[in-house]
């Protein structure tokens, strides 16, 4: 499976002047929610993910996932693996699990964004799940930013990854786009000015 290509195709690998969550810049950006829009093309990708995580013999009681971002990949993904689904989300800056979802003492999760990049919000997810008694095993996403190590990828995990190291990530594909302090962006000494096209802050 050629997940740059189909990024490609669903348009959703943008190429600009960004500005990125982080604050930081990039030429690149991935836009997972133009991918996700095709329900077909979001089964294929969330049963290939799923695959992964089944060959791993890793047992799944259930997906939780942090909103926005990662509402559609997670619930693909549960329905992948045939597991329930829930979601955590912000309330006055807080990542909190409400809406009548329960998490079961002892209960296995996997956490499942769109797109890891440092992880935080994904690691945000986990600690609510933990405080209410559950089990984060793994982590996933479609895609990978390099900043973390995933399963069956050389990369190592760089120090602003957030995640757990003695937990696996599992993602499709990792994406390593160069990164700029907009102090030093090339694109900004040029003139040009960053545009904000993710969810957050907009």
């Amino acid at each position: 499976m050629n997940v740059e290509q189909i990024y490609k195709d669903s348009q959703a690998l943008l190429e600009g002047h960004f500005k990125l969550s982080s604050g930081n810049h990039s030429k690149f950006y991935l836009q997972s929610a133009k991918v996700l829009e095709d329900p077909k093309t979001a089964k294929v990708l969330a049963q290939a993910l799923a695959k992964q995580i089944k060959d791993s013999n890793i047992k799944i009681d259930a997906v939780c996932s942090p909103a926005l971002g990662g509402l559609v990949a997670g619930f693909a993904l549960a329905t992948a693996l045939d597991v329930r689904f829930i979601f955590a989300e912000r309330v006055e800056k807080e990542m909190t699990i409400r809406r009548g979802f329960e998490v079961q003492e002892g209960e296995n999760y996997i956490i499942c964004e769109d797109i890891i990049t440092t992880g935080g919000s994904a690691l945000e997810a986990a600690k609510q799940i933990e405080n209410n008694g559950g089990n984060v095993v793994a982590y996933a996403a479609l895609a990978n930013r390099g900043f973390c190590s995933r399963q069956g990828s050389n990369i190592k995990a760089k120090e602003n990854c957030k995640l757990p190291l003695d937990k696996p990530l599992f993602a499709l594909e990792d994406f390593t786009f160069e990164i700029y302090s907009p102090e030093e962006c090339p694109m900004c000494k040029e003139g040009s000015v960053a545009y904000k096209p993710g969810s957050r802050g907009n």
